[in-house]
Protein backbone atom coordinates (compact mmCIF):
# COMPACT_ATOMS: atom_id res chain seq x y z
CA UNK A 1 0.00 0.00 0.00
CA UNK A 2 2.91 2.36 0.73
CA UNK A 3 4.39 1.57 -2.70
CA UNK A 4 1.07 2.31 -4.43
CA UNK A 5 0.81 5.55 -2.48
CA UNK A 6 4.34 6.55 -3.50
CA UNK A 7 3.64 5.87 -7.18
CA UNK A 8 0.23 7.57 -7.15
CA UNK A 9 1.75 10.68 -5.54
CA UNK A 10 3.72 11.11 -8.79
CA UNK A 11 0.44 11.14 -10.78
CA UNK A 12 1.09 8.27 -13.21
CA UNK A 13 -1.00 7.82 -16.34
CA UNK A 14 -1.52 4.12 -15.50
CA UNK A 15 -0.65 1.86 -12.56
CA UNK A 16 0.43 -1.74 -13.12
CA UNK A 17 0.16 -4.41 -10.41
CA UNK A 18 1.64 -7.86 -10.89
CA UNK A 19 0.62 -9.54 -7.68
CA UNK A 20 -2.23 -11.83 -6.72
CA UNK A 21 -3.67 -13.13 -3.50
CA UNK A 22 -6.70 -13.18 -1.22
CA UNK A 23 -8.99 -10.18 -0.70
CA UNK A 24 -7.53 -7.35 1.36
CA UNK A 25 -9.87 -4.63 2.63
CA UNK A 26 -7.12 -2.01 2.99
CA UNK A 27 -5.87 -2.62 -0.56
CA UNK A 28 -9.44 -2.47 -1.88
CA UNK A 29 -9.94 0.96 -0.27
CA UNK A 30 -6.66 2.27 -1.68
CA UNK A 31 -7.57 1.07 -5.18
CA UNK A 32 -10.96 2.78 -4.93
CA UNK A 33 -9.12 6.03 -4.19
CA UNK A 34 -6.72 5.48 -7.09
CA UNK A 35 -9.59 4.91 -9.51
CA UNK A 36 -11.44 7.95 -8.16
CA UNK A 37 -8.36 9.98 -9.12
CA UNK A 38 -8.79 8.74 -12.70
CA UNK A 39 -5.76 6.45 -12.73
CA UNK A 40 -6.40 3.08 -14.40
CA UNK A 41 -5.02 0.12 -12.46
CA UNK A 42 -4.07 -2.93 -14.53
CA UNK A 43 -3.68 -6.15 -12.52
CA UNK A 44 -2.59 -9.72 -13.21
CA UNK A 45 -5.51 -12.17 -13.07
CA UNK A 46 -3.29 -14.67 -11.28
CA UNK A 47 -1.88 -18.11 -11.94
CA UNK A 48 -4.19 -20.24 -9.81
CA UNK A 49 -5.63 -22.25 -12.70
CA UNK A 50 -9.12 -22.66 -14.13
CA UNK A 51 -10.70 -23.72 -10.83
CA UNK A 52 -9.04 -21.05 -8.68
CA UNK A 53 -11.11 -18.65 -6.63
CA UNK A 54 -10.79 -15.08 -7.93
CA UNK A 55 -7.47 -13.52 -6.97
CA UNK A 56 -6.97 -9.92 -5.90
CA UNK A 57 -6.41 -7.12 -6.72
CA UNK A 58 -7.49 -8.21 -10.23
CA UNK A 59 -10.92 -9.34 -9.01
CA UNK A 60 -11.78 -5.89 -7.64
CA UNK A 61 -14.12 -3.82 -9.82
CA UNK A 62 -11.64 -0.96 -9.58
CA UNK A 63 -8.98 -2.79 -11.60
CA UNK A 64 -8.53 -3.98 -15.18
CA UNK A 65 -7.76 -7.69 -14.95
CA UNK A 66 -5.44 -9.25 -17.53
CA UNK A 67 -4.94 -12.93 -18.28
CA UNK A 68 -2.17 -14.55 -20.32
CA UNK A 69 -2.29 -16.26 -23.70
CA UNK A 70 0.24 -18.21 -25.75
CA UNK A 71 1.64 -17.12 -29.12
CA UNK A 72 -1.15 -19.23 -30.68
CA UNK A 73 -3.71 -17.29 -28.59
CA UNK A 74 -4.55 -20.21 -26.31
CA UNK A 75 -5.14 -19.51 -22.64
CA UNK A 76 -2.14 -20.01 -20.32
CA UNK A 77 -2.78 -23.32 -18.60
CA UNK A 78 -2.27 -21.84 -15.13
CA UNK A 79 -4.27 -18.62 -15.69
CA UNK A 80 -7.06 -17.91 -13.24
CA UNK A 81 -10.50 -17.46 -14.77
CA UNK A 82 -13.56 -15.46 -13.79
CA UNK A 83 -16.07 -12.81 -14.75
CA UNK A 84 -13.59 -10.16 -13.57
CA UNK A 85 -11.13 -10.91 -16.42
CA UNK A 86 -11.14 -7.92 -18.78
CA UNK A 87 -8.44 -8.67 -21.37
CA UNK A 88 -5.96 -11.24 -22.60
CA UNK A 89 -2.40 -10.50 -23.70
CA UNK A 90 0.80 -12.40 -24.48
CA UNK A 91 2.14 -13.90 -21.27
CA UNK A 92 3.61 -17.31 -22.11
CA UNK A 93 7.29 -17.84 -22.89
CA UNK A 94 7.98 -14.11 -22.83
CA UNK A 95 11.65 -13.12 -23.10
CA UNK A 96 12.61 -11.08 -20.04
CA UNK A 97 15.85 -9.71 -18.64
CA UNK A 98 17.63 -12.17 -16.37
CA UNK A 99 20.46 -10.95 -14.16
CA UNK A 100 22.40 -14.20 -14.56
CA UNK A 101 21.87 -15.24 -18.17
CA UNK A 102 20.92 -12.09 -20.08
CA UNK A 103 17.47 -13.25 -21.19
CA UNK A 104 15.10 -15.91 -19.92
CA UNK A 105 11.64 -17.08 -20.95
CA UNK A 106 8.95 -16.67 -18.33
CA UNK A 107 5.21 -17.28 -18.24
CA UNK A 108 2.33 -15.93 -16.17
CA UNK A 109 -0.40 -13.34 -16.10
CA UNK A 110 2.09 -10.81 -14.68
CA UNK A 111 3.93 -10.90 -17.99
CA UNK A 112 0.71 -10.05 -19.86
CA UNK A 113 -0.04 -6.97 -17.76
CA UNK A 114 2.51 -4.66 -19.48
CA UNK A 115 0.84 -5.10 -22.87
CA UNK A 116 -2.47 -3.71 -21.62
CA UNK A 117 -0.74 -1.14 -19.42
CA UNK A 118 1.18 0.21 -22.43
CA UNK A 119 -2.00 0.37 -24.52
CA UNK A 120 -3.74 2.42 -21.84
CA UNK A 121 -0.69 4.66 -21.50
CA UNK A 122 -0.81 5.42 -25.24
CA UNK A 123 -4.53 6.19 -25.05
CA UNK A 124 -3.95 8.46 -22.04
CA UNK A 125 -1.08 10.24 -23.82
CA UNK A 126 -3.25 10.83 -26.88
CA UNK A 127 -6.20 12.19 -24.88
CA UNK A 128 -5.29 12.91 -21.24
CA UNK A 129 -8.85 13.83 -20.19
CA UNK A 130 -10.42 10.51 -21.20
CA UNK A 131 -12.12 8.49 -18.52
CA UNK A 132 -11.00 5.01 -17.54
CA UNK A 133 -14.27 3.55 -18.82
CA UNK A 134 -13.80 5.27 -22.21
CA UNK A 135 -10.28 3.89 -22.57
CA UNK A 136 -11.28 0.38 -21.52
CA UNK A 137 -14.24 0.57 -23.90
CA UNK A 138 -11.96 1.51 -26.77
CA UNK A 139 -9.60 -1.38 -26.02
CA UNK A 140 -12.55 -3.76 -25.78
CA UNK A 141 -13.98 -2.53 -29.10
CA UNK A 142 -10.63 -3.16 -30.80
CA UNK A 143 -10.03 -6.54 -29.18
CA UNK A 144 -9.83 -9.82 -31.04
CA UNK A 145 -12.45 -12.07 -29.50
CA UNK A 146 -10.67 -15.26 -28.44
CA UNK A 147 -13.38 -17.28 -26.71
CA UNK A 148 -17.12 -17.38 -26.60
CA UNK A 149 -18.63 -14.43 -28.49
CA UNK A 150 -18.41 -11.28 -26.40
CA UNK A 151 -16.75 -10.96 -23.01
CA UNK A 152 -16.15 -14.29 -21.32
CA UNK A 153 -14.58 -15.56 -18.11
CA UNK A 154 -11.50 -17.00 -19.82
CA UNK A 155 -10.32 -14.23 -22.18
CA UNK A 156 -12.40 -11.24 -21.04
CA UNK A 157 -13.01 -9.01 -24.08
CA UNK A 158 -10.06 -10.64 -25.84
CA UNK A 159 -6.72 -9.41 -27.14
CA UNK A 160 -6.64 -5.60 -27.63
CA UNK A 161 -5.31 -4.41 -30.99
CA UNK A 162 -2.43 -2.33 -29.69
CA UNK A 163 -0.91 -1.99 -33.16
CA UNK A 164 -3.61 0.41 -34.27
CA UNK A 165 -2.77 2.71 -31.35
CA UNK A 166 0.69 3.27 -32.77
CA UNK A 167 -0.37 3.78 -36.40
CA UNK A 168 0.33 7.12 -38.01
CA UNK A 169 3.25 9.52 -38.00
CA UNK A 170 5.52 9.19 -34.99
CA UNK A 171 5.17 12.88 -34.19
CA UNK A 172 1.46 12.37 -33.50
CA UNK A 173 2.02 9.89 -30.67
CA UNK A 174 3.34 12.48 -28.22
CA UNK A 175 4.45 9.89 -25.68
CA UNK A 176 6.00 11.42 -22.61
CA UNK A 177 9.54 10.24 -21.92
CA UNK A 178 9.24 10.75 -18.16
CA UNK A 179 7.53 12.94 -15.61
Amino acid sequence: IRAIDAVVSRQPDVLSLSLAGPPNAALARVLETVRARGIPVVAAAGNGGAKSKPLYPAAYDTTIAVTAVTAKLNIFRRASRGDHVDFAAPGVEIAVADGRNGLAKRSGTSFAVPFVTASLAVLRAQQPARTIDDMVGELAASAKDLGEPGKDSTFGSGLPDASRLCAGPADQLLLPVSR
